[in-house]
């Protein structure tokens, strides 16, 4: 869909998601209950409708419901109670993923043209932008360019570096990641982003490429006892807002 919803129903949509927001908390414990097929992969699709920069979507999803592999991850996962859960989904971001992105955003263009402009970009601008070269030397020589283009004028600035892909990448995924939770939630299952695992280790259990970094490992299941250990605590709004 390309409309915003109306207007009147924009105060029926935000107390929805209000709700949604404030139900979602991080599950430590689980019950056995399996998680269906058609359930994940609704919230897979979800999570895919996050916003991207240049629409390059770099990230994957490794799903992971095998009980012997599941029993390795709790290992990976240094013994946390919530990696018992019955679903784990690893979530990467993509740093290695950029070119065949262009190419696929032109071949699955959803019109029966692609515009002159987008076909462009695709193939020139965008390569230009996140092609950093081997071993970064394109980015060291577009960061020269930068310092002095940057001088005169507004000009985009990142990623021109390694380091500055993999933020990009982390970037996009994150938000990828916050629609694959509340999906979940909205389905009536719990989950917990869980970041403290050994990424080493989950390199020899699961089937990881070079280029992705693992962001976290989602468990996915029912709520079991105890599922919500601590009251929900966050800093007071103005303490992290600023109004100009």
């Amino acid at each position: 869909m390309n409309s915003l919803a109306p207007h009147s129903k924009f105060s029926e949509s935000a107390t929805t998601f209000r709700t949604l927001v404030e139900s979602r908390r991080a599950a430590r414990q689980f019950t056995a209950e399996t998680v269906p097929e058609a359930i994940i992969r609704d919230c897979l699709e979800l999570a895919t409708l996050a916003p991207s920069s240049c629409n390059l979507q770099p990230w994957s999803f490794q799903v992971v419901r095998d009980p012997a592999c599941l029993q390795q991850l709790q290992s990976v996962c240094l013994g946390q109670s919530a990696a018992k859960a019955p679903l784990i989904i690893a979530v990467l971001a993509r740093t290695d993923a950029w070119e065949q992105a262009c190419a696929d955003v032109l071949k699955l263009w959803p019109e029966p043209a692609v515009p002159r402009v987008i076909d462009q970009f695709y193939k020139r601008a965008a390569p230009y932008q996140y092609n950093q070269g081997w071993m970064g030397w394109r980015g060291f020589i577009k960061r020269q360019m930068v310092r002095l283009l940057g001088y005169k004028r507004p000009i985009m600035r990142t990623p021109n570096s390694l380091a500055q892909m993999q933020l990009w990448a982390v970037k996009s995924t994150a938000l990828a990641a916050q629609n694959l939770m509340l999906a979940f939630q909205s389905h009536g299952y719990s989950t917990c982003p869980m970041e403290g695992f050994d990424v080493k280790r989950l390199h020899k259990v699961l089937p990881l490429s070079k280029g992705a970094i693992p962001i976290m490992l989602l468990a996915v299941g029912m709520p079991g006892e105890r599922a919500i250990r601590n009251p929900r605590l966050r800093f007071p709004l103005g303490q992290n807002v600023t109004w100009h």
